[in-house]
């Protein structure tokens, strides 16, 4: 699946090691019934699983229940929504290769739904960060590399000048997020480190990006809540 796309199937191949394939896991756990399958949550801003094993057949049976029960779940407590009037909102983006010999699938829990805070989706890029990227997250940027407007290509040198005092204006919507970089660099005059500076800021927002289209969030209770659908789907106790 690709995205919060749920009316049809499409896939993309290659072979890249992106910054998802490296992240550890933070926590790992056995699935009742699938001893075989190595599994664990992946330290990532998205709510990712990660399965390994020497057979392909447990790891894609796993996946598809794993699938099957996040499209019916739904926890009111952080806003997890499994459908709406009969609209669906939940699907996986699967990642599979093969590490070491083994084979192994990322699994990312998407949720699609939207609400009168964020009408263009609870888990999509929230509207302080849309100057940057107001695109749906699809498989490319959820594992870590942003694809970004071609128009920032141009914004990017024009707030670096106005950083340094060359120009008086920016993008409208650019406004804000250059006023606040010019607090934080009041001095600045050199122009290639103002671009640096400005580069730097648009990953950590692209970073934020990935937070806002994350299902659970990197706290204790978003930690919490993912564990509750890991033992929806059945764990081995430890």
């Amino acid at each position: 699946m690709g995205g919060s796309i749920l009316t049809h199937d499409h896939y993309q191949g290659g072979r890249h090691v992106f910054p998802m394939e490296l992240a550890p896991l933070q926590k790992t756990f056995l699935f009742a019934g699938f001893e075989q399958v190595k599994a664990g949550i992946v330290k990532w801003p998205m709510s990712v699983l990660r399965l390994t094993s020497d057979s392909k057949e447990d790891l894609i049976n796993l996946a598809d229940k794993i699938l099957q029960e996040w499209r019916q779940y739904s926890d009111s407590a952080v806003q997890i929504l499994a459908e709406t009037d009969g609209t669906p909102h939940h699907t996986i983006t699967p990642i599979a290769r093969k590490r070491d010999g083994q084979f192994e699938l990322d699994l990312v829990l998407r949720d699609n739904q939207t609400s009168l805070e964020h009408p263009d989706g609870t888990y999509h890029p929230h509207k302080d960060v849309q100057h940057i990227k107001k695109e749906n997250i699809g498989l490319i940027e959820v594992m870590g590399l942003a694809i970004l407007p071609p128009r920032l290509k141009e914004e990017v040198k024009q707030v670096s000048s106005y950083l340094v005092g060359e120009a008086d204006t920016v993008a409208n919507y650019h406004q804000e997020w250059a006023d606040q970089l010019r607090f934080q660099y009041p001095d600045l005059t050199d122009k290639e480190k103002a671009l640096e500076i400005v580069k730097d800021s648009v990953g950590a927002i692209f970073a934020r990006v990935l937070e806002d289209a994350g299902v659970y969030k990197q706290t204790e209770q978003g930690h919490a809540a993912f564990m509750r659908f890991v033992e929806q789907v059945g764990i081995l106790p430890d």
